[in-house]
């Protein structure tokens, strides 16, 4: 049987980089076998359960650019996909244990923590912690039906083995093995509403779709032995199991939101591109090609390995997820950069959405200026601000190269502005070299000559190439700039003494 993977979230929160993380080793080990990988919805848990959460799923993993084979969306030979829609399956097989002796009717109610006498749907405190006394498990199967049949609340629970070990083979792990004292003694399959348990939805779901392989967080494993219990009551053979290390903050401890971003819609607003996000991801925990860095989705696709996965816990490293977003918004063309950045410029009131066709030609000239200097998508319009609105002056400070004075500055603008009148400002590379001879002339640095003009035009030392970005500007709105800069050093008491002298 080839290779059957499955992703099976709860849609009871936004997709995080822990559940993407875990969704893509199942698929790009499916790709890697050939296999099919599926997509199940465990939606019995209802009062968290929101169809925004399950179109945040969907609108995901259409984003990041991979997806299942089968799923609620796509269909497939073993529909239905949707836990909420298999209720009367996981009652026939819940039954069909109790009929081999391997489950049992359970009437217990505990009055002060559950209304209406309900029987317990989950553990029942006791003296000694929480876990159930099996108080019902000696009832006879005779009694225990009729009782059902007279309509007396009740739930299903799985025997688990009073003595004993149960034991597993994890594929990072090895061998595991648990004593049948210390699992959770008889838990709950079906309770009283007709609502399967996880696990009993989990085990027969698995089973019934043909998956061969379980790759899950290791926060899992506990329930891996009542899971190879109950594959053993219904004689069934059980899945290979993985449990995947966990993905840690740098501080070491699980990554949340109080180490930045995890929900995948804050990095996807915050402009980092899928391919970068995959490719990140994917290498956390995992090796592929040592002293390789970058690598496509086909790419992974053929190098996984399970056996590559580490054992440790993996570091969530925004800094080099930065880098990675960097490399990928370099690979570009000047046309799908513009594309990508288009959303953050309309949202900045600069370029109408849909643009027109001379917004797109700028766009076309901006995407260039700016590709090698973004690390995120959204820093686009902060980046270009310049050449959309008046910039604030900034502090005199600002305009003066290291180790010079603002009476310097002041004479760089003079200069500056004398050389842009007789400049062609569409041809880059003469007015670089008409800039570069005349600070030869003055026996400066190229740069000292230009930081004054780069505070003047964009109001910031840093900014896109400013040959490049003066073509784009009105020469009237250059000369303006510079003009109110030169004003502005000029109201500095020793640069307008010098001035008048």
């Amino acid at each position: 049987m080839k290779a059957r993977v499955r992703y099976a979230p709860s849609p009871t929160g936004l997709q995080h980089i822990g559940s993407v993380r875990t969704a893509l080793f199942n698929y790009l080990f499916a790709r890697s076998q050939g296999g099919s990988f599926i997509l199940r919805l465990e939606d019995t848990d209802r009062a968290r359960y929101s169809e925004a959460y399950v179109k945040n799923l969907y609108d995901t993993f259409k984003w990041l650019g991979f997806y299942w084979d089968e799923g609620p969306d796509t269909g497939g030979p073993k529909a239905p996909y949707i836990q909420s829609e298999r209720f009367d399956i996981y009652r026939k097989h819940a039954e069909q244990l109790v009929q081999m002796g391997k489950a049992y009717y359970c009437f217990c109610s505990d009055d002060k923590k559950f209304k209406d006498n309900e029987p317990e749907n989950e553990e029942i405190e006791t003296a000694g912690g929480y876990g159930y006394t099996r108080t019902c498990r000696s009832i006879d199967p005779i009694e225990a039906r009729k009782r059902v049949q007279l309509g007396q609340a009740h739930v299903i629970r799985l025997k688990i083995p009073l003595e004993g070990s149960t034991s597993f083979d994890d594929v990072l792990l090895g061998r595991i093995e648990w004593k049948n004292t210390d699992i959770n003694p008889d838990p709950v399959l079906l309770k009283s509403d007709g609502y399967p348990t996880y696990h009993l939805a989990n085990v027969v779901d698995d089973h019934l779709m043909d998956i061969t392989h379980v790759m899950r967080a290791q926060e899992w494993i506990s329930s891996a032995p009542l899971h190879i219990i109950m594959y053993e009551a219904f004689g069934w053979k059980a899945p290979v199991l993985c449990h995947l290390p966990m993905v840690l903050g740098e501080d070491g401890h699980k990554l949340s939101k109080r180490h930045g971003a995890t929900a995948v819609d804050e990095f996807r607003k915050k402009g980092y591109l899928p391919a970068a996000l995959i490719n990140y991801v994917a290498m956390l925990g995992c090796s592929y090609e040592e002293g390789r860095d970058l690598f496509s989705l086909p790419e992974l696709e053929k190098l996984f390995l399970m056996e590559k996965i580490n054992k440790a816990p993996a570091i969530f490293d925004y800094v080099k997820l930065e880098w990675f977003n960097g490399q990928y918004i370099r690979m570009l063309t000047d046309a799908e950069l513009a594309s990508l950045v288009l959303p953050y410029l309309a949202e900045a009131s600069y370029i109408s959405q849909p643009p027109t066709q001379k917004e797109n030609e700028l766009l076309l000239k901006l995407a260039p200026l700016i590709r090698d200097r973004l690390r995120f998508l959204s820093e686009a319009p902060k980046m270009l601000k310049f050449l959309f609105e008046e910039p604030e002056l900034p502090e005199a400070v600002e305009f003066i190269p290291k180790k010079k004075d603002a009476l310097f500055a002041y004479g760089m603008l003079e200069q500056a502005l004398q050389l842009l009148g007789q400049a062609d400002l569409h041809d880059h590379d003469a007015c670089e070299a008409a800039f570069r001879a005349e600070a030869e002339k003055l026996g400066c640095k190229l740069g000292d000559l230009l930081m004054p003009l780069r505070v003047a035009l964009t109001g910031t030392k840093v900014s896109p190439p400013l040959f490049h970005s003066m073509a784009l500007m009105d020469r009237q709105i250059i000369e303006k700039r510079i003009g109110a800069a030169m004003e502005h050093l000029k109201n500095l008491e020793h640069v307008g003494r010098a001035k008048d002298e």
